[in-house]
């Protein structure tokens, strides 16, 4: 069974992705800032990294994509980037991440994301 760390402020999206995560049997831990979801990465070693961007201040998930991205533990730990920032700050992340050393991850995906999208998204990362 896959473990997947869910890194967001945002406790009831976190708690409505677990669901939906578990009623594929993974396994979902999650933080809810950066500095427990850093100690649950080193901790629990999960499959899976989703991620939002904008926690503590408006960047923090690209410092954390970055960090993780450089520990070479991690440089493989697929990395979904789930956030609301467009409807935020009206920044866009058309199609794919277009740089890696701007954005490390692998999939990024608008809030709200349907549970098919976010099924699809999650099977496809934990396949590679």
């Amino acid at each position: 069974m896959a473990k997947i760390l869910i890194i967001d402020d945002d406790n009831d999206f976190s708690e409505a992705t677990k669901v939906i995560l578990e009623s594929r049997n993974y396994e979902v831990i999650s933080a809810d800032n950066t500095k427990e979801g850093l100690q649950l990465l080193e901790n629990e070693n999960p499959d899976l990294l989703i991620l939002d961007v904008m926690m503590e201040n408006k960047a923090a998930g690209f410092i954390i994509s970055r960090q993780v991205r450089k520990d070479p533990k991690y440089k493989k730990l697929p990395i979904l980037m789930l956030t609301s920032m467009r409807e935020q700050t009206g920044f866009f992340f058309p199609g794919e991440p277009k740089s890696d050393e701007f954005l490390p991850v692998n999939e990024f995906l608008e809030k709200p994301a349907t549970s098919e999208i976010l099924l699809e998204k999650v099977e496809k990362l934990l396949m590679k």
